[in-house]
């Protein structure tokens, strides 16, 4: 199965070959090198699996290793090439997209050659996703938030969506749907709908109802910030059955669902909506019910995906006034010489290290099947707090130019505030 993955890789890589964009960014050899990389390593999992059969037992850690955060080669090529992407690309459109509202369809384009939503995929549906991809995942989405974080955060849907099914749904659900996201044609936009307009929002606690009726359900209830809500050719939604909460995958053209901008304060360039759900007739295989489904884990999965924006766009926020304290000169000398501005500017440093040090760790043991609930709760916890903190420095540290649309403090200081109040959305 494992060499239809690579399959996958090398007709990816054809694509891009034929693209102009990576010769224009000066991406080209760090893509190549990355996909083939991971063919490589592909092929040598074959080889080892022929030869010695996997035992299904954790690999032993080693007394050096127990605070290793160096990345793999595979994973380091990847954040170089996301992180160029997110600076020639995605920063330059960041503000007439969060002018307009909207994402440019260059940019639509462009993304999808990356082939993002190939590492939700596992390798025997011909995607990119191995035993571990959490931490991948994050990486992904810290790279890409450095450009831009609604634009990240746009961009990631897919991903999400296909880390949804792959995870939570049954082998019948994964066979039908995930070969889509690698396809030759467009993989199909699924939005993750789980927020909703209630003061202090619980999503243990849903008024999205699933009512189960013969072979159907009925799905009643509303929900806001949806990203690419009004894009979407599916959702899926959280909602309250009988059982237990579970996802359910809508069609947006059923009977009884209404969509409507829900333009925010941030995440404009996400296109967020507000659904609106009146007795929708949902079939009973349409419900993801994979063996192992974790609401629980749904939820955490998905803060852990916007702390990783969050940590992605601070580290940018940090980059940004660093260079202009150092370059802004006032009475003779660089502002950054003024205790009071060093210290606001290694205060975020601080705190973005230890934010991003809650993300791996709570990432690293999602992966590990260990559990993470409390680390992801602490990683939202800090980053909800500090977020707001650093977009609230960027302002400041810019004076009067931080006010203003010149400079992308004021934006970043805007979409960070919004990781207080996002709920799902996103999925590692």
């Amino acid at each position: 199965m494992t060499t239809d993955a690579q399959g996958r890789a090398l007709a990816m890589l054809n694509r891009v070959a034929q693209a102009d964009w990576p010769d224009r960014l000066n991406l080209r050899k760090p893509f190549e090198k990355l996909v083939y990389t991971g063919s490589r390593a592909g092929f040598r999992l074959i080889t080892q699996r022929a030869g010695n059969p996997p035992s299904g037992k954790p690999r032993e850690s080693r007394a050096d290793e127990l605070f290793d955060l160096s990345l793999s080669d595979e994973q380091q090529m990847l954040v170089d090439m996301l992180e160029g992407f997110a600076a020639d690309v995605l920063r330059p459109l960041a503000h007439d997209a969060d002018a307009n509202a909207a994402l440019p369809a260059s940019l639509l384009n462009q993304a999808e050659e990356l082939g993002l939503a190939h590492y939700g995929v596992s390798e025997a549906l011909g995607g990119m996703a191995g035993e571990r991809t959490v931490l991948t995942n994050a990486l992904m989405a810290e790279a890409l938030a450095k450009g831009d974080l609604s634009l990240a955060a746009a961009l990631l849907v897919p991903l999400s969506a296909a880390n949804c099914i792959r995870r939570w749904g049954s082998p019948e659900q994964q066979a039908q749907w995930l070969p889509r996201f690698v396809g030759e044609a467009r993989a199909p936009l699924m939005a993750v709908a789980v927020g909703e307009a209630a003061p202090l929002f619980d999503p243990h606690r849903l008024t999205t109802r699933a009512r189960r009726r013969g072979k159907h359900y009925l799905l009643s209830g509303e929900k806001c910030l949806v990203v690419r809500g009004l894009d979407a050719s599916h959702l899926i939604v959280a909602a309250q059955a009988d059982d237990g909460a579970g996802l359910f995958v809508v069609d947006v053209g059923a009977n009884g669902v209404r969509r409507h901008p829900a333009p925010a304060m941030g995440l404009k360039a996400c296109g967020t909506a507000r659904v609106v759900l009146r007795q929708v007739k949902v079939p009973l295989e349409s419900r993801l019910s994979g063996a192992s489904f974790d609401y629980q884990a749904f939820i955490d999965l998905a803060a852990l995906a916007w702390c990783a924006l969050a940590v992605g766009t601070g580290q940018a926020a940090l980059e940004y006034v660093s260079t202009y304290c150092n370059e802004r000169v006032a009475f003779g000398e660089p502002i950054s010489h003024r205790q009071g501005v060093a210290f606001m500017v290694a205060d975020m440093a601080v705190e973005l290290d230890a934010m991003r040090l809650l993300v791996w760790r709570a990432c690293a043991r999602a992966e590990q099947g260990l559990p993470f609930r409390r680390e992801a709760y602490l990683a939202r916890l800090l980053c909800a707090e500090k977020s707001m903190k650093i977009g609230t420095d960027a302002v400041q540290l810019l004076g009067g130019h931080g006010f203003t649309k010149e400079h992308p403090a004021e934006r970043w200081y805007r979409d960070l505030r919004a990781l207080a109040v996002m709920t799902g959305g996103l999925q590692l």
